[in-house]
């Protein structure tokens, strides 16, 4: 996975005029977030740009460290990508096609009619989802796009599967908001109050060490909570337990993180 060493404003990033309020899961976490979070593949923004009414501009809502945003500028002119968390920010990377703003949500300070595409990947089950609809309607111009996708556990070898799966239901599994139940249903169950098409089977493919396992697990939100309640990172023992069955922790394993994504648009 890629890495980002240190901490820095993007270029082209709007300062934020005041604090955004919101939930914050990641900001403590944003260098791992970069370097350990999984990247979108190519195929779904090929499928969204088609659907796009046009490609002059695209919003990516709770952006992060800017994974989607990045994918977006190989079909779109301008991408904006907002973030409730400026430390997120911080950690996204440069792109002449990309303006990065602290932003909620449901208050982009986009103008009216302003864009062809709406994205939020694996973010919106954090939103006010009705007011974000209503921030959506209001961005898109008319026959505009809006998508939302998550994913949940990724698949790499039972065996290590198994001892995944155990750690999150068992070892962090109290420390999962209730929000999280949204992402495990895979978005089915969200009100989406939008004129609805298919999107084909997707998923992400990476090669990923045990390093980048160990480092993307401790993104997770529920690790997190671990550690602030426990104050002991849990992370350590489950790299101990997967060491046998993974061999050599420098030897990269295929993992694949299935996508489940909702698209619509608006009339």
């Amino acid at each position: 996975m890629p890495r980002r060493a240190a901490g820095h404003t993007p270029a082209g990033a709007t300062p934020t005029p005041e604090a955004v309020s919101f939930a914050d899961h990641f900001s403590g976490v944003s260098a791992a977030y970069a370097a350990f979070r999984p990247r979108y593949p190519d195929g779904l923004f090929d499928v969204l740009a088609r659907a796009a009414p046009a490609r002059d501009a695209a919003w990516d809502c709770g952006t992060g460290s800017g994974q989607a945003a990045l994918g977006l500028t190989r079909h779109f002119a301008q991408v904006t990508a907002t973030d409730a968390s400026e430390a997120q920010l911080s950690y996204a990377t440069p792109h002449p096609k990309i303006t990065y703003r602290v932003a909620g949500a449901e208050a982009s300070g986009l103008p009216d009619r302003s864009v062809d595409l709406v994205t939020a990947a694996q973010a919106v089950h954090w939103f006010d989802r009705p007011r974000f609809w209503n921030e959506t309607r209001r961005t898109l111009r008319p026959g505009g796009v809006i998508a939302v996708w998550s994913y949940c556990f990724f698949e790499l070898a039972p065996a290590v599967d198994a001892i995944v799966r155990r750690f999150y239901h068992e070892t962090v599994g109290p420390f999962w908001a209730p929000e999280r139940r949204l992402v495990e249903e895979r978005y089915r169950t969200i009100d989406f109050p939008f004129a609805e098409f298919p999107v084909p089977e997707l998923e992400i493919v990476q090669r990923v060490t045990l390093e980048d396992v160990a480092g993307y697990i401790r993104t997770w939100s529920a690790t997190r909570g671990f550690v602030e309640q426990r104050s002991r990172d849990p992370v350590d023992d489950l790299v101990t337990e997967l060491t046998p069955v993974w061999g050599d922790p420098g030897t990269a394993r295929i993992a694949r993180w299935p996508l489940a994504v909702r698209a619509g648009r608006i009339s």
